[in-house]
């Protein structure tokens, strides 16, 4: 079964930082102007709101998760709960929310190599780098879960100092005239910058389908998940402070955090934030790679998708078939989309897989009973 055939080669910081990964990816970079155009300085209430929403949602993932230990996260926990039809429902949801969401990301990723780079954005070099990167996160995910796990690692340290820089230097230069709380935003407003930023706080759900390959998985999936909530709702909530504190026109910007770090960190600053949005970009691009892997690894170990998904490298100990289709789905969805068509069709779908897996947390609970 699953725990024969994979390699239980990550630990609790590991799926800590895939947890931290992917959901710092490229909303945080992007969404604070957004968001502000909306609501204005009430946007820092959003934010809170928003993490206290999505903490419910962590609980139940980490109390659920804490039953299981084989590879397959949602779908495992919808068949387990309501059957194999809703399970196999489930499953497919969550690989087509992987799936758009490596599409909704690479394509924010050639937007920032276009602040290099312009012609990354059309024509053959887009086709380039777009088969590029997805070639590369396939090859690290072939050779082994140990070297994801350690590019991850990489990433995540590479994605936080840069965010942190721009926390911690800009808080000095932060513009009290900046906040305004005069005017109360309309509550159709609120909830659409509150749904908005949802897409900031999501991801943390691919720490849970490798379970098959993690160390105690049982104890080390749900310190994952709440560590890196609390870890990211805090950064976040301290860069929309920065952000409105030290750029003016918040609002317009199409590159929040390398504008207002322009303003108080010169151009290098600028230029800074954007490489540091690149490889947060590529990071959260690599654990979501892993997670929408496995999923039909898992369905096929559990007699629902054919056999052939469920082979493992006899080197390697990777499910190496389910890789390269879902590599394959992955670079062609992506090169036929845009940022915002992919990240619609993510969003909608991931809000379905959350409300099944809160829905199972009650039935568990009578089952024990």
């Amino acid at each position: 079964m699953t725990e024969e055939k994979l390699v239980r080669g990550i630990n609790r910081w590991d799926l800590t930082a895939i947890a931290i990964n992917t959901i710092i990816g490229t909303g945080i970079f992007i969404l604070p102007a957004r968001v502000t155009g909306l609501i204005g300085s009430y946007s820092l209430f959003a934010f809170i709101a928003c993490a206290v929403i999505v903490a419910f949602i962590v609980l139940c993932f980490a109390e659920v998760s804490s039953r299981f230990q084989s590879t397959g996260g949602m779908y495992l926990y919808a068949k387990e709960a309501f059957g194999s039809v809703v399970g196999f429902e489930v499953g497919w949801l969550y690989w087509i929310v992987r799936v758009t969401t490596f599409a909704t990301n690479c394509n924010a990723l050639l937007i920032y190599i276009a602040y290099f780079y312009p012609s990354a954005l059309e024509g053959y070099g887009r086709i380039i780098i777009v088969t590029s990167v997805v070639s590369v996160m396939t090859l690290v995910n072939f050779v082994g879960v140990r070297e994801s796990a350690i590019l991850t690692n990489i990433f995540t340290v590479g994605k936080i100092v840069p965010l942190l820089i721009f926390a911690a230097v800009g808080i000095f230069f932060i513009q009290p005239a900046n906040f305004s709380f005069n005017a109360t935003p309309e509550y159709g407003k609120f909830s659409e910058a509150i749904l908005i930023l949802i897409y900031a706080f999501v991801g943390f759900e691919a720490a849970v389908i490798p379970a098959g390959e993690t160390k105690d998985p049982q104890k080390a999936v749900p310190f994952a998940l709440l560590l890196a909530l609390v870890f990211c709702a805090v950064l976040f909530i301290i860069i929309q402070i920065v952000a409105i504190g030290t750029l003016p026109n918040l609002a317009e910007s199409k590159t929040p955090l390398a504008d207002a770090a322009q303003n108080f960190m010169g151009s290098f600053g600028a230029a800074f934030i954007a490489v540091g949005a690149l490889v947060s970009v590529l990071g959260n691009l690599n654990g979501g790679f892993l997670a929408a892997s496995r999923i039909p690894f898992a369905m096929a170990e559990q007699k629902e998708l054919p056999q052939i998904l469920a082979k493992t490298h006899p080197k390697f100990k990777t499910p190496y078939v389910a890789l390269f289709l879902t590599s394959l789905v992955i670079l062609v969805f992506t090169l036929q989309t845009s940022f915002y068509a992919a990240l619609t069709i993510s969003t909608n779908t991931r809000m379905e897989v959350y409300a099944t897996t809160c829905a199972a947390l009650p039935v568990f609970r009578r089952k024990e009973n």
